[in-house]
């Protein structure tokens, strides 16, 4: 699952999010709008997903805000579903929907090149197109691989076919996108693939080498505030390699309580050359390895049984997180833990 953003404005939607099985590579493309949260996703998932294919037994994700809440987890634990979150600063590890995500982005900008605010009205074609097309990896089409059968076919139009003017000039039409589209398409492939193969480098490092650590300041303003995102420093550290983690992803030692994530995949290391550095300033981290959460208020409170013992329970909304991820937490243990936190 992955989210495009970033689209103009389409019909009130600017975000498309991207579900791809990861068998039959079918895929399912979603227009939303902001604002939304995990408990509208999980609607929006059950809705368009879990009602024709049930539920999976995982699921890909990358480390947004939607599928690292409290809520999202939960829901998907007591469904029977495990989430998988991305190697942070990897989105290669969930190649799949990165894929499809650019295979979209060029059909659609083939389809509204002029007119990029229609591009809701040809997703359920680019859909469509997907999903009906060969793909090598499997040996088929995904509409083959999951109904068994070919879809149907598409008949070409021979211009004056029609005698009714208004359907020649719509087939007419098709015909001129379709030929321009694979065009577009067998191009933008084949760039993509050169350029990928270019980056394929083997790149591997010994346990206590010490390597810079690649962040995206702009994604990472906790890291460290600096006036102007974009132009600074994208590297960090040097830090030490503590552990190789699978094939391609290495943890690293970062200051006690860092907010990030500590195992990063080789594509966002380089091994350090010298003894000059960078910056090693990293925010704390939290206790599942993700970003810290802090109470911000308490919801509601009520007398609950912990064991043979009667306890004041409270609920509470954390930080860098939805409202719907709130929790029900003993008091007393809540305040020796956050001792600066006033109920």
């Amino acid at each position: 699952m992955d989210f495009i953003e970033g689209l103009p404005n389409s019909r009130k939607k600017d975000v498309i999010l991207m579900v791809v099985d990861r068998l039959t590579k079918y895929a399912h493309f979603i227009a939303l709008s902001h604002p939304y949260t995990a408990k509208d996703i999980a609607h929006v998932f059950l809705e368009n997903i879990f009602k024709l294919h049930g539920m999976p037994y995982t699921i890909i994700c990358n480390r947004d805000r939607i599928f690292m809440s409290q809520f999202w987890k939960e829901l998907f634990l007591k469904l029977g579903t495990m989430i998988t979150p991305l190697t942070a600063y990897h989105p290669k590890t969930d190649g799949q929907t990165e894929r499809v995500n650019q295979c979209v982005e060029t059909y659609l900008k083939c389809m509204t090149g002029e007119k990029p605010r229609e591009w809701s009205d040809w997703l359920h074609l680019a859909e469509w197109w997907y999903n009906s097309s060969y793909h090598t990896s499997i040996g088929t089409s995904s509409f083959q691989a999951l109904y068994g059968q070919e879809p149907t076919i598409h008949v070409p139009f021979i211009v004056g076919e029609s005698v009714v003017a208004t359907v020649d000039r719509g087939l007419q039409q098709r015909e001129a996108v379709i030929k321009m589209l694979k065009f577009h398409f067998n191009r933008a492939q084949g760039r993509m693939k050169q350029q990928a193969d270019k980056r394929n480098l083997e790149c591997k490092f010994q346990l206590r080498d010490k390597v810079f650590l690649k962040l995206q300041p702009y994604r990472q303003q906790s890291v460290q505030h600096r006036s102007s995102q974009k132009l600074a420093p994208k590297w960090f550290g040097p830090f030490k390699v503590v552990e190789k983690i699978g094939a391609a992803a290495y943890k690293l030692e970062l200051p006690m309580g860092s907010k990030i994530h500590p195992v990063f995949h080789v594509s966002q290391l380089k091994k350090q050359v010298g003894s000059d550095e960078v910056s090693s300033q990293l925010p704390l981290i939290g206790p599942d390895g993700g970003i810290g959460k802090e109470p911000v208020r308490v919801i509601d409170r009520r007398i609950g049984k912990r064991g043979n013992r009667v306890v004041t329970e409270v609920l509470v909304e954390w930080s860098n997180t939805f409202p719907e991820d709130a929790t029900w937490e003993v008091l007393y243990q809540l305040q020796q833990q956050f001792p600066d936190f006033n109920p």
